[in-house]
């Protein structure tokens, strides 16, 4: 199949790498130019303008937000220079709205569109072991399913409209956010009486709380190691207030969601918004007026 990519960040770099060693004819696209000479040393095509990446089967996006998928014009411009049969697979973290806005663009013009965002760090991305969801037409998930079951170690196909993978998308990294703010408020509170956090998730993270979620950030947060970000805080606020916009196009009260909401905010106001989206944690700790580092 002949693939475009763009989008090569942290996260499209590892999925983009994945695709190749699938043996896909691979044509690339980023604003840096980093990133490219990785992929063409792995055998890809590197295209001069975006529209190079839309002349094969499939073009996976792999973006920061609304506005960055925006820009380069695949709400609108850039789709009329799309093959005929093009099926595009977004799998950003957008809003609903836009999501909508994105499934009409692209059955306006006679394309397939499939939002499939993803679970996982940039090192799951790497190895292959992310979790891929996606949402479309039957016709267009068949087309793509080879690659999508590939660049990750779980698939699900959880609708036939790709907001619903969004909606997935925006409410799985609430209930992670949720839980990083679970974690940093546990470790202000036992770090106040006197108790190591490491060895409580160490504890923990083996038996009641046994999932990678916790393992992950308890340990960061047990380390106050945010600084090499796998996952901006910058992104998780973004995040925070698509669940917000979310929960008010559904009517769906989410008092929860609003706290977290806050608390990213107050994290940003300080600065914070270049490191993990774990030191959220943090916040708990300066209101306890526990030490950090």
């Amino acid at each position: 199949m002949k693939v475009g990519f763009i989008g090569l960040g942290a996260m499209g770099s590892g999925i983009a790498a994945n695709i190749l060693r699938e043996g896909h004819e691979l044509v690339v696209w980023n604003r840096s130019p980093g990133p490219l000479e990785a992929l063409k040393a792995q055998g890809a095509v590197v295209a001069k303008s975006p529209e190079e990446t839309l002349t094969g089967d499939a073009l996976f996006t792999m973006l920061a937000n609304d506005a960055a998928v925006s820009a380069i014009g695949l709400d609108g411009p850039l789709l009329d220079k799309a093959a005929k049969g093009l099926v595009h697979v977004n799998m950003a973290t957008v809003s609903t709205a836009f999501a909508k806005a994105l499934t009409e663009a692209h059955r306006a013009r006679g394309l397939g569109y499939v939002a499939s965002p993803v679970f996982g760090r940039p090192d799951a991305a790497a190895a292959g072991k992310l979790t891929v969801v996606a949402a479309g037409a039957r016709e267009d998930i068949a087309k793509v399913e080879p690659i999508l079951t590939k660049i990750g170690a779980k698939y699900a196909v959880v609708g036939s409209d790709p907001v619903q993978a969004n909606l997935f998308k925006i409410s799985g990294n609430f209930m992670i956010a949720a839980a990083i703010e679970a974690m940093g408020e546990a470790a202000a509170l036992l770090q106040k009486g006197g108790v190591d956090p490491a060895v409580f998730f160490d504890v923990l993270t083996s038996a009641n709380f046994n999932a990678p979620i916790y393992k992950i950030y308890g340990k960061i947060i047990a380390e106050q190691s945010y600084d090499q970000a796998g996952f901006k805080l910058s992104l998780g606020y973004k995040d925070a207030g698509l669940t917000l916009a979310a929960a008010k196009e559904f009517e769906a009260p989410l008092p929860l969601a609003s706290l977290v909401h806050d608390h990213f905010l107050a994290a940003m106001a300080a600065g914070w918004g270049e490191k993990d989206w774990a030191s959220l944690a943090k916040l708990a700790a300066d209101r306890t007026k526990v030490a950090t580092s």
